[in-house]
């Protein structure tokens, strides 16, 4: 039975729900539904908005006279009437300022500007709505873009002539090779240069506990003497846990081992569909929980540094809610990465968060057990087609060019997969009913309290974060208290994060709150931050050790006599399975 609808059959919903599957699969599990919706909205209410219908077309008007102006053929490069937005680097090119190439690209985005004040500021539209208006028609004009058309790419076309057409030779063959990839459903295949376990996730260390869910490596010790308190890092369950174990030199893992810190890391199980009705309790309970009482019988009597990565880091920080309500002093600090608690403004994720996409979605995941990691990947892809999609294909198919794939590329295309309870579950708790910050998400049938945490808070956040958004990151301030560090860095949601020492361009803002301090908004904070060049992982390092004791001996690597004896070397054998 339908749980808002105790009356609908089981028959007629297990119909519907394989209905929505069945076209789930031809969408990529995004809802033509909500999409119409939101259409409608838009074109009713501007329908029925004749002032903003005349500002339109006053708009246009206005654009077309400046088209006019750069129109004309002329044989130098004449000044843009327009200007490309930061982000868009597809009209970099010298040649787009050259005549007819100009019209083209200033038209475009002219085009763009317009379409983007006909789909906002229309009164009585839904923020929801507008922002997926906005978005769709965005995404539509990308693909009309002259970037994407040999006849109107000047540097396609430049290619060409030079090559002999040999670029659109190689670009065949790259289309015939991703067309038999995907025919055969071939996703992740890593190449040679980056195998788990010797090139990527190489950091060595032995697998100290295992169940169904997870698998928790404890790192070998490469100093004389460590500090006391271990290291527990909870990487996010939608990616393999190596991102914070990439190659030697950007390994966050190795860093913090080299440091004289005693890490251990959660490699989360690749579920299948008979896990299916595996769910957030499961993963909270089999995840952190469990994982935080086999460090701590490794290591009796220390405290622990909680250290969480997008999703885990909302995971961990449950956990530790959870710990503190119930008076369990575990943690020693509580460092979360790219970690959003608040869901109120999750950036463009919030375009496919409503209870029509989710509905969708679920019964899409109803009929498969599990949400696939292309089906995922292909919701990321369609937040930023411009860049993931069309400059792509572009590149690999006009100019007959590949880019060579790096560690964290390969890393990507490891894809996971997540059960269809859990993902439910924690889409409509989280992100559609935000439950942590109001206080109403549960731990063993009691609501938890991010309040209530009360150890030293390490937050980082990145300046180009489309997943974590780092102004929602920023809200943690609202909903704790506790002494709080917090770091906006350079770079995106992985790349930001993977920001080891040395990294060329790397940079961050600092500040800490103490405790019971006022409120700071984000903008005051941005201004008023201190400013630094370099990686933030020194200033993180360098808290860490504030915060904790005195040097002592390396611990062993697990301990038969606990009954946590090594089952095996790093990474272990849930990394690798697909």
């Amino acid at each position: 039975m339908d749980a808002r609808d105790p009356h609908t059959p089981p028959a007629v919903l297990d119909l519907d729900r394989a209905a929505h599957a069945a076209l789930g699969r031809l969408t990529q599990g995004l809802s033509p539904a909500a999409f119409l919706l939101a259409y409608l909205d838009w074109a009713v209410h501007l329908a029925i908005a004749p002032g903003k219908q005349q500002a339109l077309i006053q708009k246009a008007r206005q654009q077309y006279l400046r088209l006019a102006e750069v129109a004309l053929p002329t044989t130098s490069p004449t000044a843009p009437c327009i200007e490309p937005l930061p982000q868009d680097h597809r009209f970099d090119d010298p040649a787009w300022r050259q005549w007819p190439f100009n019209v083209m690209a200033q038209g475009f985005l002219l085009t763009q500007q317009w379409w983007h004040c006909a789909t906002t500021g229309v009164r009585g539209v839904t923020p929801h709505h507008e922002d997926v208006m906005t978005f769709n028609a965005r995404q539509a004009l990308d693909m009309l873009s002259p970037s994407n058309f040999l006849a109107t790419n000047p540097q396609a076309l430049a290619a060409t002539f030079n090559e002999q057409g040999l670029n659109l030779v190689r670009g065949a063959f790259n289309a015939a090779e991703d067309l038999t990839h995907a025919l055969k459903h071939e996703h992740g295949t890593a190449p040679a240069s980056f195998v788990v376990g010797q090139h990527v996730a190489a950091t060595p260390g032995q697998v100290v506990f295992r169940n169904h869910l997870i698998e928790l490596i404890q790192y070998t010790p490469t100093t004389a003497k460590v500090h006391p308190e271990p290291i527990l890092i909870v990487p996010s369950w939608i990616m393999k846990y190596y991102i914070l174990d990439l190659s030697p030199h950007n390994s966050l893992v190795r860093y913090l081992v080299g440091q004289g810190h005693t890490v251990f890391i959660l490699s989360w199980r690749n579920p299948t569909a008979a896990d299916r009705d595996l769910g957030m309790d499961d993963y909270l309970q089999l995840g952190p929980v469990a994982a935080m009482k086999a460090v701590k019988q490794l290591m009796p009597g220390r405290q622990v540094h909680g250290v969480g990565y997008c999703l885990g880091g909302t995971l961990l920080s449950i956990a530790a809610a959870a710990w503190a309500r119930d008076g369990e002093a575990g943690l020693a600090t509580l460092s979360l990465l790219a970690t959003q608690t608040d869901f109120e403004e999750p950036g463009e994720l919030s375009l496919f968060i409503d209870d029509s996409q989710l509905t969708y979605l679920d019964d899409l995941m109803w009929e498969q057990g599990v949400l696939q990691g292309p089906q995922m990947g292909g919701s990321f892809t369609y937040l930023n087609t411009r860049d993931l999609l069309w400059s792509r294909l572009v590149r690999d198919y006009l100019l007959g060019t590949r880019q060579p794939l790096n560690d964290l590329m390969s890393w990507n295309q490891d894809v996971t997969r997540m059960p269809h309870r859990m993902h439910s579950e924690y889409l409509r708790s989280l992100y559609l009913h935000n439950d942590l910050s109001h206080g109403s998400y549960e731990v063993g049938d009691r609501p938890v309290a991010l309040s209530d945490i009360s150890v030293p808070i390490f937050s980082v956040g990145t300046v180009k974060d489309h997943i974590s958004p780092w102004r929602s990151v920023y809200k943690l301030h609202l909903l704790t208290s506790a002494p709080m560090t917090f770091a906006l860095a350079s770079g995106g949601h992985n790349a930001g994060i993977v920001s080891e020492p040395g990294h060329a361009g790397r940079s961050y803002q600092l500040r800490t709150r103490p405790e019971g301090a006022q409120y700071m908004d984000p903008d005051t904070w941005l201004d008023t931050a201190e400013h630094h060049e370099g990686s933030w992982w020194t200033a993180w390092q360098s808290w860490l050790a504030a915060h904790s004791g005195q040097a002592v001996r390396p611990p062993s690597l697990g301990n038969a006599r606990l009954g946590l004896p090594p089952l095996g070397d790093a990474p272990g054998q849930y990394v690798l399975t697909r």
